[in-house]
């Protein structure tokens, strides 16, 4: 039975390290008490939910996790997690899932917990059990989780401690994503969900994480390339992206003008992320592994933004995003150049001081971002109200901008102080042969 109905334009890197590319909980060891993803923030609102049935309960224990979309800062696009079935992290846990939020001035991304009771989620309407406050999709009897079959997909067969209860559904029914802002979900958490947020409660766990991870690799769960229809909506365990696997029947995504298909960040000049990103391609990367081979030609380097007309700096201003924080920033990719200069002493310096400079840049962003990540946790803490939260991230986006500005401005230094290649000696032109008068010719012309 289809009771999920659920499931819109620029955000950020959230996650206090979602080592998934940008949605693990900041704390991943003991409880977290900020439930705020520190460091994604997006400038759009994430696609509606799409329209999915939920696939069959694999078995007792198991307790339904909806999918939401997540921030993909590397591409700078939505890509959507599918909801699955997942063991409790211990009996008597239940599941508070994600949301987005608006601030002020972007969409920050809440990560969702586990803890003995359901905490505020936005007012979301996920479906099958999480109208957008409470959860009833079932309830815990000891270490005995028994099922509220007129929301959950349950085999009795197999499963025998499940129940019947009608859930009414007292929120206005809508797919919108989000909380607060133009078009968003109007709710604000109560007395109980607040105290459900403040007691011990642990982040997503490891199978989870890997299931957050193995979306983030599909190409084809990326919102620009499914136009909020992702071809796996849900899968009946995590991480597992083959054969029980349920599409999408609906979804919608309108993104911003500048963010259209041709747009996507692999199909701008200079990207060099792998087409089908494996999760081994996610960890240990460094910015020179994501630098594009150095065997260009002079004529097709990028010359710096000072030599380009006014007129075209101007379009590429008004059409590039708006970057809250570092980890929002495109990737540094080192810019093409020859091979060689004829002079390799010269070369060998420059690639020297090009890689620290690179790995440099690298560091200040992180540092930067663990800064801002700190003081977001500390607003948290502090329960600062809106005004105090556009302000902070209003003091983001400068920072960051000014970082960007400044190192820009260094990659284009080092640019120019290249070592030039020495052009190639032209081969020089042998005079006419004379031909050589025959015996007794006469000359010509007489």
């Amino acid at each position: 039975m289809m009771l999920f109905r659920k499931c819109v334009n620029g955000v950020r890197t959230l996650a206090l390290a979602v080592a998934l590319a940008g949605l693990l909980p900041l704390w991943q060891s003991g409880t977290a008490r900020a439930q705020v993803s520190v460091g994604i923030s997006v400038n759009f609102a994430p696609p509606v939910l799409p329209v999915y049935e939920q696939p069959l309960c694999p078995g007792e224990g198991y307790l339904w996790t909806p999918g939401y979309w997540a921030w993909d800062p590397d591409y700078g696009d939505y890509y959507w997690v599918p909801g699955t079935w997942v063991l409790a992290p211990q009996p008597g846990y239940l599941w508070t899932p994600p949301y987005w939020g608006w601030s002020g001035v972007s969409f920050i991304f809440h990560d969702g917990y586990w803890g003995p009771r359901i905490g505020f989620y936005g007012g979301i309407d996920y479906g099958y059990g999480y109208p957008g406050r409470g959860y009833y999709g079932g309830r815990w009897e000891r270490d005995r989780f028994y099922y509220n079959r007129s929301v959950n997909n349950v085999n009795v067969t197999q499963v025998h401690n499940v129940y019947n209860q009608t859930v009414i559904n007292n929120v206005n029914v809508t797919r919108v994503s989000y909380n607060g802002g133009e078009g968003g979900v109007r709710e604000q958490a109560n007395r109980q969900e607040e105290e459900a947020f403040r007691e011990r409660h642990v982040p997503a766990v490891a199978a989870q994480q890997q299931h957050i991870q193995e979306a983030r690799a599909d190409r084809g769960l990326r919102a620009s390339d499914n136009r909020g229809k992702p071809p796996i909506a849900a899968t009946d365990r995590p991480g597992q992206f083959r054969g029980n696997v349920v599409a999408a029947r609906e979804g919608h995504y309108n993104p911003p003008a500048n963010r259209a298909p041709d747009n996507r960040p692999e199909n701008r000049p200079g990207t060099n992320r792998p087409e089908n990103p494996g999760p081994e391609n996610n960890a240990n990367r460094t910015p020179e592994a994501n630098r594009p081979p150095t065997t260009a030609r002079p004529e097709n380097r990028p010359q710096p933004h000072n030599d380009r007309p006014p007129n075209a700096r101007a379009a590429e201003n008004n059409n590039r995003p708006t970057y809250v924080h570092p980890n929002d920033l495109p990737k540094a990719n080192r810019p093409d150049r020859p091979p060689t200069s004829g002079n390799a002493k010269a070369d060998q310096k420059y690639d020297k001081r090009s890689d620290n400079m690179y790995k440099k840049q690298e560091q200040e962003r992180q540092d930067l971002q663990r800064k801002q990540e700190q003081q977001h946790a500390r607003a948290e803490q502090q329960r600062a109200n809106d005004a105090r939260r556009q302000q902070m991230e209003h003091q983001h986006q400068q920072q960051t901008e000014k970082l960007e500005q400044r190192q820009q401005q260094q990659q284009e230094k080092m640019q120019r102080q290249a070592p030039q290649g020495k052009p190639e000696p032209q081969p020089q032109q042998q005079p006419p042969k004379q031909q050589q008068k025959q015996p007794g010719e006469k000359p010509h012309g007489r």
